[in-house]
């Protein structure tokens, strides 16, 4: 394992009984011992290191976004092609078993023919300022995961997008930055889709789909600590969301990690790709350009840049 701060690196491998520990990622992707790679670090540095490991023939899970920039994703994507490795995305939300069992539903025809999505993603609150302002925006930091969920879900690609947002909170207005949207897209297919963002769901971590088809529709509530309701002559009452998305998603990251070897040791086929990567952030990319533009943008006018 690898961290820029060498005393972190060493207290981490130990506790995880990891034998080898480095402050230098260059000597993990040189090791003729080690076969893949999972590049957890700053987004600025994520291109550049699948590149380099592609260079010494890694299959390489990385997580989202691969860059910020479209013109450095499709570098990467085509470093990652060029050496013959895989180049998995980590699209976690793809690996809830609620949504999994949602996308089967669509998949297997039980609700019919689908004509809307509906996404509701809102954070129990927002991380630091500091943060928000090396993030690229809400939009490709946030929503990047809803524009995933929603490629996945509908199986097809957006032709439009059109966006409106504002900042609640102060603090992200003065760093130029959102807190609270919505984004409609449509499909190539037809299927509209509604996402729904923010920053300040006091109640907990809001994670909810549903879609609607021509035979019914399916729907995944948010998951609670307990299943217990409590029912008395004054009120019916439960138990808050789970209230952080390592709590909501803990066991998404685990069947993601356990996807990534089995591509690696099996040949199983990439769940999600470079150019699922690629797709998402040009949906943000929309989005942005939507909100700044104060129209609906077709996903074309990126894409052939």
């Amino acid at each position: 394992m690898q961290k820029e701060e060498p005393h972190r690196a060493e207290k981490i491998a130990k506790a995880y009984g990891i034998p080898k520990w480095t402050n230098d990622a260059s000597e993990i992707f040189r090791d003729p011992e080690i076969d893949a790679v999972v590049i957890c670090s700053p987004t600025d540095k994520h291109a550049e290191q699948i590149i380099e490991a592609a260079s010494y023939k890694k299959d390489i899970f990385c997580e989202k976004p691969v860059d910020l920039s479209l013109d450095v994703v499709n570098k990467a994507i085509k470093a990652a092609d060029d050496a013959g490795v895989k180049l998995m995305v980590g699209f976690n939300r793809r690996f809830d078993a609620n949504f999994a069992r949602v996308k089967q539903a669509i998949d297997r025809d039980e609700i019919g023919k689908v004509s809307m999505l509906r996404i509701t993603s809102r954070d129990p609150g927002a991380p630091p300022v500091s943060y928000i302002k090396h993030s690229g925006g809400m939009f490709r930091d946030m929503t990047i995961h809803d524009f995933d969920m929603a490629r996945f879900l509908v199986g097809d690609e957006v032709d439009e997008v059109d966006a409106m947002a504002q900042s609640v909170s102060p603090d992200i207005a003065a760093a130029t930055d959102i807190d609270t949207a919505v984004v409609l897209l449509k499909f190539r297919n037809g299927v509209i889709c509604y996402i729904e963002n923010s920053r300040e769901a006091a109640y907990g971590y809001d994670q909810r789909v549903e879609a609607l088809g021509s035979k019914g529709s399916v729907a995944c509530d948010n998951k609670h600590a307990n299943q217990v309701v409590v029912s008395t002559g004054e009120n019916v009452r439960r138990d808050l969301p789970l209230h952080f998305f390592l709590e909501r998603y803990m066991d998404a990251y685990v069947a993601e990690m356990e996807a990534f070897i089995r591509v690696c040791t099996e040949g199983a086929p990439v769940p999600a790709g470079g150019d699922d990567g690629r797709e998402a952030l040009l949906l943000a990319l929309a989005a942005n350009k939507s909100l700044a533009e104060n129209r609906p943008v077709k996903v074309d006018e990126l894409r052939t840049r």
